[in-house]
C-alpha cells in the first residue's frame, strides 16, 4: 500500500488512536491509553496527533460529544441558505477547500460508467484506510474502511459503476490523498468529478455548500433545492454519495439532531465531525488530555 506520504506509520497510528477515542470518547480515555493505542509514549503521542491531525488529543475528545451540534443545527438554515444564495454549489470556492465540479451527463451516467477509466489505491488517513478514486477529470470516489477491508471497500465503490474500467494506480491517487488529509497542506484546485444521477448530484452540491464546523438536517436540504416534502430522497442520496469528507455528508444530521446512518460507520462520522469543530474552534495553545 502507498500511503499519502512522509510519515506513513504515523497516520496509520493516528487512525487507529481516532478509532479508539471515537468509541470509547464517554469513558473520557486518559492521554496514556490513547499513546498506548498508537504504541507512543504520551508525549510522543501529543506532539504527533496534534501535527497529523491538525487539533490536539484534548481538544479532539472535548469535541466527539454532539452537545455544540443541536446548537449549531439552529443556525444551519440560514448559513445554508447564505452559502447558496452566494453561490457557493457552482464551481467557485466551496466551504473549505477550493474544488473544480464536473458531473457527469445522464446519458454517460446511465451506461453505468461505461467507457470511464477509473484510478484507485488505497492509502493511511486519519479515519482509517481511505480509497482514493479518480477519472481523467478528477476524485470520483472516497471511502473508509478499517485495515483487511481494502478488497471489501473496493467491491462498494464498484459496485456503483459497474461497468467502468478499474486499475490500480496508488501513486496517482496518493497525489490527491496528500490534497486531501493532511492539515499542514493547503488544498489547492482538487477537481471532483460527481458520477450519479441528475437528482444525486443535485443533493450533492447543496451538500457542498455547507461550511466546516457546520450541521444541517436532511429537511434543511430538501427545502432548500425546493423538494421539502422529499426529505427521505434527499437521505437516500446523502447516503449514496461516493465523496466522502470532501462532498461532507458527514455534515448533515437527524432533525433531532442525531446522528443517523452513515455508510462508513457512526463512529467515523463523529470522528469527522470532531476534527472540523476542534479545528474551527482550536487556540494557538494545545493542553495534555485530563
Amino acid at each position: 500500500m502507498i500511503d499519502i506520504g512522509e510519515g506513513t506509520a504515523q497516520w496509520r497510528r493516528m487512525g487507529r488512536a481516532i478509532r479508539f477515542l471515537s468509541e470509547h470518547y464517554l469513558d473520557q480515555p486518559r492521554l496514556e491509553e490513547a499513546a498506548s493505542v498508537a504504541g507512543l509514549s504520551p508525549f510522543h503521542f501529543q506532539r504527533e496527533f496534534s501535527r497529523y491531525v491538525g487539533v490536539s488529543p484534548k481538544s479532539f475528545v472535548g469535541h466527539l460529544t454532539l452537545g455544540h451540534a443541536k446548537a449549531e443545527l439552529a443556525q444551519g438554515a440560514s448559513v445554508l441558505d447564505a452559502a447558496l444564495d452566494a453561490g457557493l454549489s457552482g464551481p467557485s470556492r466551496l466551504h473549505d477547500l477550493c474544488l473544480k465540479i464536473e458531473a457527469m451527463t445522464p446519458g454517460d451516467y446511465a451506461k453505468g460508467g461505461k467507457g470511464v477509466v477509473i484510478d484507485y489505491g488505497f492509502h493511511a488517513s486519519p479515519f482509517g484506510i481511505a480509497l482514493v478514486m479518480a477519472t481523467d477529470k478528477g476524485v470520483c470516489g472516497l471511502g473508509f474502511g478499517d485495515e483487511g477491508e481494502e478488497q471489501n471497500m473496493l467491491a462498494d465503490m464498484k459496485a456503483r459503476w459497474p461497468k467502468a474500467t478499474y486499475r490500480e494506480n496508488a501513486p496517482r491517487t496518493g497525489t490527491y490523498a496528500r490534497q486531501i488529509f493532511d492539515p499542514r497542506r493547503h488544498a489547492g484546485d482538487l477537481p471532483l468529478h460527481l458520477i450519479g444521477t441528475p437528482w444525486q448530484t443535485k443533493v450533492w452540491e447543496a451538500l457542498l455548500a455547507i461550511p466546516s464546523g457546520k450541521l444541517v438536517t436532511y429537511h434543511m436540504i430538501a427545502k432548500r433545492i425546493r423538494a421539502p416534502k422529499a426529505s427521505r430522497a434527499v437521505g437516500a442520496a446523502v447516503g449514496r454519495n461516493p465523496i466522502s469528507w470532501l462532498i461532507p455528508c458527514h455534515r448533515v444530521l437527524g432533525s433531532n439532531g442525531a446522528l443517523t446512518g452513515y455508510h462508513w460507520g457512526i463512529a467515523r462520522k463523529r470522528a469527522m465531525l470532531a476534527v472540523e469543530a476542534a479545528r474551527k474552534d482550536q487556540s494557538p495553545s494545545t493542553a495534555l488530555m485530563a
